[in-house]
């Protein structure tokens, strides 16, 4: 026990004896007096020539159209990303091969058509579009990338895809209706809207009252739309029924908000 107790001594005042030395040691140096060091801002890029090949404008020749065709197969597989690349360099011309992607057998073919439409950014493709979106023997997922991308490209003309997907029988679609109709400023659209916010699916009726406030900007009584029954959403819509029959004549839809930073 003896033996124990001084070992332990030992060792505390080995630990004192190092503290004071590093003490005296701190003591001799002179205290630092920071010093701040100039700042000099990088220099400004140089502006860079853009190197990028523009898509071409003029109609494709016989052996470009050979090509083009060509590229259709490969829209599945390992290649597709280049033939998506290829079809956005031969642009807005290939336009036509590239609809007929969208009745080839393959769904991923069709999904990726549906794609490289939206890169090649032509509104011209926005009928054909609808009729893929409208199409009840389409899959689910391309009708909906189908409506999601010509809602991008021209909303003006998507109202009918829109009525069409919220009566289907699968509330995915129906939500993506009612999500995308958000991006369609028209007054058809309130009560299609409306309909939806009744729907059996919670999860449609939210995205469907989401799309109502922000595309009206009408004040409604506020509920908890994320807890309701069906019962709830039926009651809670006569509000907006009633609203609509008494303003629909006059009612204009209210400017679009304009973000007040760039996404």
């Amino acid at each position: 026990m003896i033996h124990r107790t001084l070992i332990v001594w030992l060792i505390v005042m080995s630990a004192f004896a190092q503290c004071a030395a590093r003490g005296a040691v701190l003591i001799d140096r002179p205290h630092a007096v920071p010093v701040q060091v100039p700042f000099e801002a990088p220099p400004k890029p140089k502006p860079v020539p853009d190197s990028a090949v523009p898509p071409s404008t003029r109609s494709l020749d016989a052996e470009e159209l050979r090509r083009a065709e060509a590229l259709l197969p490969l829209l599945e597989g390992k290649q597709e990303l280049w033939a998506m690349g290829e079809f956005v360099h031969l642009g807005a011309p290939a336009i036509p091969v590239l609809v007929k992607a969208l009745t080839m057998p393959s769904p991923r073919t069709r999904y990726n058509a549906i794609e490289t439409l939206l890169m090649i950014k032509e509104a011209s493709v926005v009928p054909a579009l609808i009729e893929s979106a409208k199409a009840p023997t389409e899959i689910p997922r391309v009708r909906e990338h189908a409506l999601r991308v010509a809602v991008r490209l021209d909303p003006t003309l998507v109202s009918p895809a829109i009525e069409v997907l919220a009566k289907d029988p699968n509330p995915t679609l129906r939500k993506a209706g009612a999500f995308e109709a958000r991006y369609v400023r028209q007054k058809a659209m309130v009560p299609v809207l409306i309909e939806l916010v009744q729907d059996d699916e919670r999860f449609v009726a939210i995205s469907a009252i989401q799309s109502l406030w922000l595309l009206t900007r009408h004040e409604s009584e506020m509920h908890d739309w994320d807890t309701s029954t069906k019962q709830d959403r039926l009651e809670w819509a006569q509000e907006w029924i009633t609203w609509w029959k008494a303003n629909q004549e006059t009612f204009q839809l209210p400017d679009q908000r304009r973000p007040k930073k760039p996404l």
